[in-house]
């Protein structure tokens, strides 16, 4: 506001000087046409004395508001205007003098002066000299600046003052309005400085729905998903750190009590060792795997045909163990799905169905696409799960069944699970004991 008024009063005064300059251009030419073709009412013919020239043309001119009209002969004051002119150039010693000094210059151009009384002056000399009389005359116009520009200056406070009182309202409805919609980013600030690694509780209260607003519903989100991982890390490092101190145990105790000059022994604790090592980095490969399930490059969808799915898995399946292996269902589709990962989940719930089945027992796979998902299952007739263990199944380094003394980490339901919400999807189970299990996998149906 402040350049642009500025500004904008520049050029209003400029625009008020060119009037004036144009002004004065049209007095000296209106002059001079009176001077070529001008004659003397009283005589009826032309001016034969420039006092009687510049009485006549004082009498027939009409100043303007801010205008000012003087006549010298001889350097002496001849002629001024009637009563009712503002700019009274008759009475500002300092200008007569000025002007009666340029008595003899011929050059009509537009000049400018400041004075104690009338203060900045524009103004133009015109001299005059009629044939026979020796008098030199001088016609004076002339046009009080200062007044001519008033009218401007009195808009512009005017504006300044309007400017002002605007922008001290703005200034107090911005305020309250920016203090409005900062809130939230001065309580994520206050937030995110008392997170800390510990505790992940903190949230911000959102009123709103604006974009600051949705900002905080977006920082809130964040803080839940963090806190989820950060609780489902603690797990995984309690729940490893209690499933790895077991072999490490074992290890260690038995190479504490070997007899190292025994080689049977020591044959026997190496075979042990090397037993417990590899279980070890097992469960370390798994923990890897479910790391990166949480990424979002886990899963890389391609076209797959459903029922070549199942016939490549059970082709692969049949070499685990002697059991009657079946296909339930064979959907003839093509979907998108990561068939390696789909594969490693399928196998991996072959290889648990295995290890709860007898030689006899039948391990069927099927598939089917709905209108609202896909679903691959693998279904079993062995023990079956009890219910108890049913809700826990699929977490980490649970086991259904320990006492049987089946072997395993607890984690391959678990990776089972992550490759299934990483297609968006989810996994279940129904069994009852002595009735077998049936895993199910339902996916979003994403057609090819």
């Amino acid at each position: 506001m402040l350049v642009a008024g500025v500004t904008s009063y520049l050029v209003q005064r400029e625009r008020v000087d060119a009037r004036i300059d144009e002004n004065l251009a049209q007095e000296v030419e209106e002059f001079r046409e009176f001077a070529d073709n001008g004659i003397d009412p009283e005589a009826g013919g032309p001016f034969t004395t420039v006092d009687r020239f510049l009485e006549v043309v004082l009498t027939r001119n009409v100043p303007d508001r801010d205008e000012g009209l003087l006549a010298l002969v001889d350097g002496a004051i001849a002629w001024e205007p009637a009563s009712g002119v503002n700019v009274r150039l008759e009475d500002d010693e300092e200008f007569v003098e000025l002007v009666s000094g340029l008595g003899g210059t011929t050059q009509v151009r537009p000049r400018s002066v400041e004075t104690e009384t009338l203060g900045q002056l524009r103004y133009v000399t015109v001299p005059v000299s009629v044939p026979g009389d020796p008098a030199q005359g001088l016609y004076v116009i002339a046009y009080a600046r200062e007044m001519e520009q008033a009218e401007v200056v009195d808009a512009y406070q005017t504006f300044a003052i309007v400017g002002l009182a605007s922008l001290a309202m703005v200034g107090a409805v911005g305020w309250l309005v920016a203090g409005r919609l900062l809130r939230p980013i001065r309580l994520l600030r206050e937030t995110a400085q008392r997170i800390s690694d510990t505790d992940l509780s903190g949230r911000i209260p959102v009123t709103g729905t604006d974009d600051i607003s949705a900002l905080a519903h977006t920082f809130n989100d964040m803080l839940d998903r963090l806190e989820i991982a950060f609780a489902g890390q603690r797990d995984a490092l309690d729940d490893a750190g209690h499933e790895l101190r077991t072999p490490i145990t074992i290890i260690r105790g038995h190479l504490e009590l070997m007899d190292s000059a025994d080689p049977a022994d020591v044959e026997e604790v190496r075979a042990l060792v090397v037993d417990e090592l590899d279980r070890m980095r097992r469960m370390v490969d798994d923990l890897v795997m479910l790391a990166k399930a949480k990424r979002p490059d886990f899963v890389n969808r391609r076209p797959v045909e459903l029922d070549r799915l199942v016939d490549e898995v059970l082709d692969k399946a049949r070499a685990l163990a002697d059991r009657q292996w079946r296909v339930d269902a064979r959907a003839s589709a093509t979907v998108l799905l990561d068939q390696q990962r789909i594969t490693q989940a399928l196998l991996q719930l072959i290889s648990n169905a295995v290890k709860f089945t007898a030689p006899g027992d039948v391990i069927a796979v099927g598939s089917q696409l709905t209108g609202a998902e896909v679903r691959l299952w693998v279904r079993d007739t062995g023990a079956g799960i009890a219910a108890d263990d049913l809700d826990r199944i699929f977490d980490r380094f649970a086991r259904a069944d320990v006492g049987r003394g089946v072997e395993g980490s607890g984690l391959g339901l678990a990776i089972v699970s992550a490759i299934a919400e990483a297609h968006h999807g989810t996994v279940t189970v129904d069994s009852r004991p002595g009735d077998g299990a049936i895993f199910t996998m339902a996916l979003p149906p994403e057609e090819a």
